[in-house]
């Protein structure tokens, strides 16, 4: 079958999936969920205010860390579109939950986020799979200097470590496109930073002791960075990474290096509806609680067509996960060659 042949398939796909109405907007479902996350925050901050200078803060540092990750979930449907009809509405909503609520630029976010949904698991065009301090090929690990090449070599066992940095290091670079002024609106996004960053140290120096604050923001932004982290390292590591001039149409370029986590409403909470990544990255603007209700008609189609529909439990995912990172380091360990990437 020609690529140009295959390349109907998705037209066919989304003629069902919009006969069915699953690209249809589901407003009340976000205003509750926003609703609900906001009553969350304020009860969180109400929390720290009254324990005042204890170390039971620390227990209110992982809670507002799994709050401001369903926040940055909510951002990131916003950012696809998936909330409301206008443009205008979802940005900024977009820009009101990102930069002010959790201190993540949008504008950067978007432009990368954008990139890795047009080419996921490309190697030279997805920035996913160009991160400094890990390699997905064997290629890239060899290409690794000095302190870089030393966590590569290691990077299986480094991998969820390293994850307690991504809160911080998202903080910093969005920061940072805005200050260059990379991103649309950059202006407005470092007011939005500021006043973030100044509400949010205010109010934990007010409450804590120094020591305690200090401690506390550790463990806030170290879990948040994690949470973000565990959510979106299943759904493409460890699958196929393509490269310059592959045929594959974009149904197939977008089903086969993505992987779905089995799981049920508690698994579409906690992962915020990453877990059915195949479905998201074939539509990113199909509303998140419409998800689910595509699987069914979106892996039987992939069934008919006969296209790799991967789909594993939560854990085995991880496993798939490190797997993979340990397999791209091994040459500098000595220890054999990289095995060829796949669903497994």
């Amino acid at each position: 079958m020609s690529t140009q042949a295959r390349g109907s398939d998705f037209a066919e796909l989304s003629r069902l999936v919009k006969q069915q109405g699953l690209l249809d907007r589901r407003i009340g479902f976000y205003i509750t969920f926003l609703v609900g996350l906001i009553a969350a925050l304020g009860l969180t901050v109400a929390g720290m205010v009254l324990v005042g200078d204890s170390w039971w803060q620390l227990l209110l540092a992982v809670v507002l860390a799994v709050v401001f990750t369903q926040i940055a979930f909510l951002g990131h449907d916003a950012g696809h579109r998936q909330m409301f009809a206008s443009g205008k509405a979802n940005y900024m909503t977009g820009l009101l939950l990102g930069n002010l609520g959790v201190g993540v630029g949008i504008g950067w976010w978007m432009g990368k986020h954008s990139r890795h949904h047009a080419n996921p698991n490309h190697e030279d065009d997805d920035p996913d799979v160009d991160i400094s301090v890990l390699a997905f090929s064997a290629e890239q690990a060899q290409n690794k200097r000095g302190f870089f090449r030393l966590i590569v070599k290691h990077q299986a066992f480094l991998f969820f470590p390293l994850l307690l940095l991504e809160g911080l290091s998202l903080h910093i670079i969005s920061t940072s496109a805005a200050v260059r002024r990379e991103v649309k609106g950059w202006k407005l996004e470092l007011v939005l930073l500021a006043v973030h960053a100044i509400g949010y140290l205010t109010l934990i120096f007010m409450v804590m002791s120094p020591l305690k604050a200090l401690a506390f923001i550790a463990v806030h932004q170290g879990l948040f960075g994690l949470y973000m982290g565990i959510s979106f390292a299943p759904n493409h590591k460890g699958m196929p990474v393509l490269q310059a001039g592959h045929q594959l149409d974009f149904l197939r370029k977008q089903v086969l290096t993505s992987r779905n986590v089995k799981g049920g409403v508690f698994t579409d909470f906690l992962l915020g509806g990453l877990n059915y990544q195949i479905e998201h990255h074939l539509f990113p603007s199909m509303p998140r609680p419409n998800l689910r209700h595509s699987q069914a008609l979106i892996r039987d189609f992939c069934q008919r067509q006969s296209v790799s529909y991967a789909e594993c439990g939560l854990f085995r995912s991880y496993g798939y996960v490190l797997q993979y990172l340990h397999e791209a380091g091994a040459e500098l360990r000595d220890t054999g060659k990289l095995a060829p990437a796949g669903s497994r």
